[in-house]
């Protein structure tokens, strides 16, 4: 029997669980303690975080597990929790509050709101005793109780100040922009590319110093830069930046997956939460990097990291758990490391090679213990050791089998094991891309099956609006434009690979709702969150692309991609004023907005419109798709048919048929994709 059980213990986040049993008083986010901080004129205590996240779990050791720490608390404010990934609304609200406070964020976030939710203070972790330049938890309660009790009128001042501040930052792209035509040329990707590579860092592959993230999108910019320019620089920074990745600590050597970030320049050491947003930003990057470089490693770890998807993160019904923890037993990272000992004993007379390849020693490479990295290419290595790499290869392979077995047996980080339905179509994306460039028809079923499942389960009986998140058979929280975004994204990719509509013209519904809902009438961008919803005090704009992409810049391409598929000139225009109301911030920082320097890439080169027609595609369909062609919108038809501009007046012949179109003007039909790859050569602008 627990000791404590708070206001938490009827909800469902695992984050949220975990903090039922704190002494602290806790509330969800709601009615019950907004009203109740009115009532009793009482400030708000809101205490950001997620499940995966390590020092929101040493904040709860120190403070909120600290009776009495608690009881200062529970006298003194209405505590509220939140799980940043059941509401990221508030979360990038408070979040902003804080930065404009205090120049830096993260979390745990721990905030002070007014009893009418205005912010008037706040920081991230606080420990419990002075340490890091930072007060303790509890200099920082009471020196908040004095300031509400004998300044309130400061306070209230404050609030409102930095309410006004929050509002006013939100207002980027209102008025238009005085951007002409001139922004979409050919020197304007030039000029990103350039200002892309001052920050990356050609030793170690990635961009900037420690701690360096994924950064899917500059990765993605540069391949497709490429692919347009020949630019050999760009080539080589991005697979550099996925090889080193693939060959850190970052990646998971034993099991597949990828870390959230790393700690240093090298990719040693990760924090080791798994977030199921980077596997699948991760898996599209590199599907698009075996497209083409057909580099074997690509394709391997394409499987790895799927293989661990649906052996760690996969529902029974076919939705994706959220994250892994950082922590098991309380350390972070236990789980996921090995000591020489340990291996010498599993792998016996094989330990001596798969030690010294992963970096293995009596010392270790991290806090005395070993993360498994790649230091030197296995062809460097074998040939080191007089063997083939094939044989290296097959003694490695049966190593990590065997320590897969044995990490079995430990105790599992937790698993937040609620689904998001924007991080699901994220990973629906990945899985249709895996598909793609692998041809792994297993991957394609997934995408469809999970697809399925979204859109049972995260509406009411199909019919809009969608929720945000699902558990144990619940959907809850009204969808944000992450969401919409996101699972438009995905169904027009799963158009591409089924050749099915039924997935476009979900699309195009669910684009209208988003537009009837979501949209800013004094700008092209889209609000964060729904109209009418009434528990926040401001309504943002979210633009940059960070550790996911923004939801504008995902509806920027896909009214781009519709626009073309439907013929529906205005959104194109709309994705159009998107890019110019940004401008060149674009172009300035690449880095901070990856897709969207995607995004004005394809339109400065053409989106390529492929239709395929006649009887018995799937040959040549699968074909096609594993060429990497990244500026596209594609079509199937099997008979004649006019109900989409693109398939209007085409052919079907007895044998299947390419048609390769750029704004509805199409070339001689050819009957190969190495006959299309062609002519999409041919035409890109130089």
């Amino acid at each position: 029997m627990k000791e404590h059980t708070n206001q938490l213990i009827n909800e469902t986040s695992p984050y949220l669980l975990q903090h039922a049993h704190n002494p602290v008083n806790w509330y969800p986010w709601g009615d019950e303690a907004l009203n109740k901080a009115k009532q009793e004129n009482k400030p708000i205590l809101v205490s950001i975080g997620y499940a995966a996240c390590h020092w929101c779990h040493v904040m709860e050791r120190e403070s909120f597990e600290d009776e009495a720490t608690a009881k200062l608390m529970n006298d003194h404010f209405i505590n509220i929790k939140i799980d940043r990934e059941e509401r990221p609304d508030l979360d990038h609200l408070y979040m902003d509050a804080v930065q404009a406070m205090t120049g830096s964020g993260g979390w745990p976030l721990n905030v002070f709101l007014t009893p009418e939710t205005k912010p008037f203070y706040g920081g991230t972790y606080f420990p419990p005793q002075r340490a890091f330049n930072r007060p303790s938890w509890q200099e920082t309660l009471y020196g908040v109780i004095q300031a509400f009790r004998e300044r309130r009128h400061e306070i209230d001042a404050q609030a409102e100040n930095l309410t006004e501040h929050l509002a006013k930052s939100n207002e980027f792209g209102v008025g238009g922009s005085s951007v002409t035509d001139v922004f979409f040329a050919n020197d304007k990707t030039d000029d990103s590319f350039q200002n892309l590579m001052r920050s990356a860092d050609r030793q170690w592959g990635g961009f900037g110093k420690a701690p360096k993230f994924p950064q899917t999108f500059s990765i993605q910019f540069l391949l497709r830069y490429y692919y347009t320019s020949k630019n050999e620089e760009a080539l080589t920074q991005a697979l550099l930046s996925l090889d080193k990745m693939i060959e850190g600590g970052i990646y998971d050597q034993i099991g597949g997956g990828f870390a959230r970030y790393s700690t240093d320049t090298e990719w040693l050491v990760p924090h080791f939460e798994k977030m199921l947003y980077d596997n699948a930003l991760l898996v599209a990057v590199l599907s698009e990097a075996y497209q083409l470089t057909k580099k074997e490693r690509y394709r391997e770890v394409i499987d790895e990291t799927m293989a661990f998807i649906q052996r760690e993160l996969l529902s029974q019904d076919k939705g994706f758990f959220a994250a892994l923890d950082a922590d098991s037993e309380g350390v972070e990272g236990k789980f996921y490391v090995w000591s020489l000992q340990e291996i010498n004993e599993i792998l016996g007379a094989d330990a001596t090679d798969f030690c010294e390849y992963f970096d293995i020693t009596e010392l270790g490479n991290w806090e005395h213990t070993n993360i498994l990295w790649v230091k030197r290419p296995m062809e460097d290595f074998a040939m080191s050791r007089n063997i083939s790499a094939g044989e290296l290869k097959r003694k490695l392979e049966n190593g990590k089998k065997a320590l897969l077995d044995r990490r079995n047996k430990r105790i599992r980080p937790l698993l937040d094991d609620k689904i998001i339905l924007g991080w699901n179509a994220l990973m629906n994306t990945a899985c249709s891309k895996a598909y793609e460039a692998t041809g792994n028809e297993s991957y394609k079923n997934l995408a469809i099956d999970n697809m399925h499942f979204l859109l049972a389960s995260f509406t009411d009986d199909g019919n809009l609006p969608f929720r945000h998140t699902y558990k144990n058979g619940i959907a809850r929280y009204p969808a944000f434009l992450d969401d919409y975004a996101f699972l438009i994204q995905a169904l027009l990719r799963l158009q591409e690979i089924t050749g099915e509509t039924e997935w476009i013209e979900k699309a195009k519904k669910l684009t209208n709702h988003v537009i009837e809902n979501f949209s800013d009438v004094d700008s092209p961008f889209f609000f964060y969150t729904p109209a009418g919803q009434k528990d926040i005090i401001v309504r943002k704009k979210e633009v940059y692309d960070g550790a996911v992409p923004s939801g504008n810049s995902v509806m920027g391409y896909n009214l781009h991609l519709l626009s073309i598929l439907y013929d529906e000139r205005g959104w194109g225009q709309r994705s159009r004023a998107m890019l110019t109301s940004l401008g060149n911030a674009i172009i300035r920082y690449p880095g901070s907005f990856g897709n969207w320097a995607c995004l004005l890439q394809e339109i400065i080169q053409g989106t390529n419109e492929i239709v395929i027609t006649g009887e018995k595609l799937s040959g040549l369909h699968g074909e096609i798709l594993k060429q990497f062609i990244p500026h596209r919108v594609m079509m199937l038809t099997e008979k004649p048919g006019n109900n989409y501009p693109l398939l209007a007046g085409k052919q079907i012949n007895e044998n299947p048929t390419i048609y390769l179109c750029r704004s509805y003007t199409c070339l001689n039909p050819v009957f190969s994709a190495k006959e299309l790859m062609s002519l999409i050569n041919k035409g890109q602008k130089q």
